[in-house]
């Protein structure tokens, strides 16, 4: 019997020590794959990352390349714009007004034109460069911007090597000014971000140019939100409207589209419960003007939902210190509206100072 028992020892030991080592390995095999699953974890963000700010390089090349297709088309420049909206395209299939913009351009690019648009040019000087140059001075001092520009054109034709450090001075002159009216003067937002851009060719923008290039290609991008989604459409607009409220494109200024925006966006987020910040676009857009009717109405159901009104505090008792002959005090309850505050009455009127102080 004793003998059985020590055969079977070794055994036991063998397989104790196996099962040891298999719980070895499978913490191990776990510890293994939650290291895989993590390093994972972290690549899959990474890669998420890279990509998200990959898309938001490439939105913003899609806008610059849909804003310079528009001015194209806008100077007849059909292949141009057709290269830039068949890029936006390959891209983004369904850019906002890509492909809507693509089969107007080709239907222009279809129709035969009898009379080709050619650009003001003005009458040539029998004196040459000289004589233009004058000319172009003339048309900058009468802030003709245009046919200044062209002047200068002619110019360089005539003769490129003349005076060519102020030829480039006037055109950055005549280049910024004329932008900067375009988008102001003219709603033209588009030709007004071309000719600032060209005027950045012959010398940096000062900051008022720059900004207002800037508040254009917002504008234009707000507008490509306008109806569609609200959220982003009020983003891009509160920083127009902050800068240059009567920024406009020939229908509306930026302070209206941005109270409109507001209004609608509001509308929105009270359908999706979302009441105090509805409350905070309907306040923005009051700062403007005054609310429509569904704005006005949403603002009444946001305001009480996010401000509901509370319960009248009953009064509590409160103790007021009493005076004592004693020169001290004794505190009584009284009902009523808390004090304001628990100063104890003097136990007695002090006298007044002698005239002469006894020693």
């Amino acid at each position: 019997m004793s003998e059985s028992t020590e055969s079977t020892q070794p055994v036991k030991t063998v397989k104790k020590r196996a099962a040891n080592w298999r719980a070895i390995l499978l913490t191990i095999l776990v510890a293994l794959v939650v290291f895989a699953l993590s390093v994972f974890s972290g690549y899959q963000y990474a890669m998420s990352s890279r990509m998200n700010a990959q898309q938001s390089t490439i939105q913003k090349q899609l806008m610059e390349q849909y804003q310079y297709a528009l001015v194209d088309i806008q100077f007849a420049r059909y292949d141009a714009a057709k290269q830039r909206l068949d890029f936006i395209i390959a891209n983004n299939p369904n850019y906002p007004g890509a492909s809507q913009t693509l089969t107007d351009l080709l239907v222009k690019m279809s129709i035969p034109t009898s009379t080709p648009t050619l650009v003001p040019t003005p009458t040539p000087n029998p004196s040459g460069a000289q004589g233009t140059f004058a000319t172009a001075q003339q048309y900058i001092a009468a802030q003709d911007w245009a046919n200044a520009l062209a002047a200068l054109d002619q110019v360089r034709k005539e003769d490129s090597t003349y005076q060519t450090v102020q030829v480039d001075g006037m055109y950055y002159f005549a280049l910024r000014n004329y932008g900067y009216d375009m988008i102001l003067k003219q709603g033209n937002l588009e030709g007004g971000i071309y000719e600032l851009t060209l005027a950045e060719r012959f010398g940096p923008l000062d900051n008022t140019a720059s900004g207002l290039r800037e508040g254009a290609r917002a504008y234009l991008t707000a507008s490509s939100f306008y109806g569609i989604n609200w959220q982003q459409a009020v983003q891009y607009l509160s920083q127009v409207a902050s800068g240059w409220p009567s920024m406009w494109d020939g229908t509306m200024t930026a302070a209206q589209r941005y109270q409109i925006a507001s209004m609608r966006y509001g509308d929105q987020l009270v359908s999706q419960g979302q009441y105090c910040a509805a409350v905070t676009q309907y306040t923005n857009a009051s700062t403007i003007g005054n609310l429509d009717t569904d704005a006005a109405k949403g603002y009444n159901q946001a305001y009480k939902e996010c401000y509901p009104a509370t319960g009248t505090v009953a009064p509590t008792s409160a103790v007021v210190a009493t005076a004592t002959t004693g020169g001290g005090s004794a505190p009584t309850a009284t009902t009523g509206a808390p004090a304001a505050t628990n100063t104890p009455v003097p136990s007695s009127t002090p006298a007044p100072p002698t005239d002469t102080p006894t020693p």
